[in-house]
């Protein structure tokens, strides 16, 4: 068994790879750690998989895959922790602003502190305030309402129990979302800690300002899922109830009004009449339809399995 697993996505990295492979390599003989790094390449329109393949021939330790397009990180994440066989896993990106100096820390803090998860806090940062400032309201963001207090939710480098990984489902743009997802599936013991933040060197950013935009979509996606995705009939069809009884007890209240006001010879209204009426006909319209829709959400929650399916164009050792 391995002891370290470390798991790269890239996407456009071709001139960061041999020098972060080499870094990694003199960080990992110096610590006598055993390892392998598996080089995800997520569909690069540049020199990335060539430069991949040579490293392999040199250094029997790195293993790749990869996708004939684009997924995204979360889909090259996933198949890395598929892969992955080592006791402790890290991720990192490619663009050597994640330092592998790091690791043996990050491994200390799994092994020896019994941490399921360490996520590291580039503290000072070498972005502009573009980006910087949107980062803390959203890191603010995620920690109200995930409840998990952390500086840097998307800090590339982070290490994990070799089960936690094997459990987190990753899919659209959740690998944000991993301490919250490992966190619901009872890896609770999640700790952080400060990295130093490379300034880039090669290449660009592969990440606009939308992403805090798609961040806070995703974790409201997330956030339903975990809580109601194996039981959406306790979301649609409370609201469903709610919302029809509310709208059967304001019909019955208008009928019982007017049944009142005719006995006692008092002026009244038609029910038809009474903005109430259409009002509580909606309700209850809606009602049906939330029920109807948790119960149909029930059915496909127990006849479906959801599966990613990414199409590998080649392998390295996998």
């Amino acid at each position: 068994m391995l002891d370290i697993s470390i798991v790269v996505p890239l996407y456009n990295e071709d001139e960061s790879l041999p020098e972060l492979a080499a870094w990694i390599e003199r960080v990992m003989i110096a610590n006598q750690f055993s390892y392998e790094v598996i080089f995800v390449n997520d569909g690069s329109k540049d020199q990335s998989w060539k430069v991949i393949k040579s490293l392999s021939e040199k250094n029997t330790a790195i293993r790749g895959i990869s996708f004939s397009r684009n997924y995204g990180k979360s889909a090259a994440l996933h198949v890395g922790f598929e892969a992955a066989e080592g006791n402790v896993v890290i991720t990192m990106d490619a663009d050597l602003q994640d330092s592998p100096e790091e690791i043996p820390e990050l491994y200390r803090m799994i092994m020896e502190d019994d941490y399921d998860l360490v996520s590291g806090w580039k503290q000072k940062r070498y972005d502009p305030l573009s980006k910087t400032i949107p980062t803390k309201l959203y890191n603010a963001a995620i920690s109200w309402m995930s409840g998990i207090k952390l500086h840097d939710n998307n800090c590339g480098l982070k290490a994990y129990k070799k089960e936690v990984v094997k459990t987190i489902r990753l899919y659209g743009e959740m690998h944000r979302y991993i301490p919250v997802q490992a966190n619901w599936n009872g890896f609770s013991r999640i700790g952080e800690k400060v990295v130093q933040h490379q300034a880039r060197k090669y290449g660009t950013s592969k990440f606009g300002i939308e992403r805090f935009l798609y961040g806070l979509l995703d974790l409201l996606s997330i956030t339903f899922v975990q809580k109601y995705g194996k039981r959406p009939m306790h979301l649609f069809g409370g609201f469903g109830i709610l919302s029809f009884f509310f709208g059967a007890l304001v019909t019955t209240w208008l009928i019982a009004d007017k049944v009142y006001n005719i006995a006692n010879h008092l002026p009244y209204r038609n029910v038809t009449d009474n903005t109430w009426f259409y009002l509580a006909l909606v309700a209850i319209i809606i009602g049906t339809q939330l029920f109807l829709a948790g119960f149909i959400g029930e059915l496909m929650t127990m006849n479906s399995d959801r599966t990613t399916d990414y199409q590998v164009r080649d392998r390295i050792r996998v």
